[in-house]
């Protein structure tokens, strides 16, 4: 598996739209499976499902701007989700025999690995959706009665995308920001779900965790550094506007 750590920080439209070219390249053969794991730039990530009244999307987008986040559009999930340079994303991209092959097993692995990952950090974790917790999911990992990580998938004909997204620092000012956010999305949840890492163990940092989630999928995977290829920019500069919110 390459493992890929290109990062994009004052571009998150581009960063998510390499993963989207990095799925279709995986799907037609020209990328082996990929790993990618890097700090990405202050983003919130939007779903589909936000999208579905406009009036409230428009103040939820605004929203998230006014607090410093890139509003986007990602392949997999449900609802907003925040996360900047104090978090970790962790994207496994697999060739897929089929669309509906392998769901839960993918995400039973990916959360395998962020809670073997965070015990390393020395942070107890369990998989399960927290009451009122914001982008609720039976796959969120939490400790402490905090969400710690997200997961979420994307399927194509021909490969699959298993992504993660782990808060170390800066639960704060994602709290507050998902707090006018879901305000405009009219979507109930408890703001004490929205923390980080850190705020169960003061002195950890978002370099710590980077480092450990690579070695702990090190453990598990044969992985190859590799670079950004010019094939995968030019496909996501294409594929740009499908995640433009």
């Amino acid at each position: 598996m390459e493992l890929l750590r290109a990062r994009h920080p004052k571009d998150p439209v581009l960063d998510a739209a390499i993963t989207h070219a990095l799925l279709q390249q995986v799907a037609s053969g020209e990328k082996p499976p990929t790993a990618r794991i890097f700090r990405p730039g202050p983003t919130m990530a939007f779903g589909r499902l936000d999208a579905l009244d406009q009036g409230r999307y428009t103040s939820a987008l605004a929203a998230a701007r006014a607090h410093g986040y890139t509003p986007i559009l990602r392949l997999g999930g449900g609802h907003a989700a925040g996360y900047d340079e104090g978090s970790v994303l962790i994207e496994l991209i697999r060739p897929n025999t089929t669309i509906a092959e392998g769901i839960p097993e993918r995400f039973a692995s990916m959360t395998s690995l962020l809670m073997e990952s965070l015990s390393t950090l020395g942070i107890t974790a369990r998989t399960g959706e927290l009451p009122g917790e914001y982008c609720a999911g039976d796959w969120s990992v939490n400790a402490a009665g905090v969400k710690l990580a997200g997961t979420a998938q994307r399927s194509i004909r021909g490969a699959s995308l298993v992504t993660a997204m782990l808060i170390v620092e800066n639960g704060t000012a994602l709290r507050t920001a998902l707090t006018d956010i879901y305000d405009s999305l009219s979507i109930p949840w408890r703001p004490s779900t929205a923390a980080a890492a850190r705020d169960i163990i003061p002195s950890l940092t978002t370099a710590d965790a980077e480092r450990i989630l690579v070695s702990t999928l090190a453990a598990h995977e044969r992985l190859t550094a590799t670079t950004l290829s010019d094939s995968t920019l030019l496909l996501a500069e294409q594929l740009r506007s499908a995640h433009a919110a």
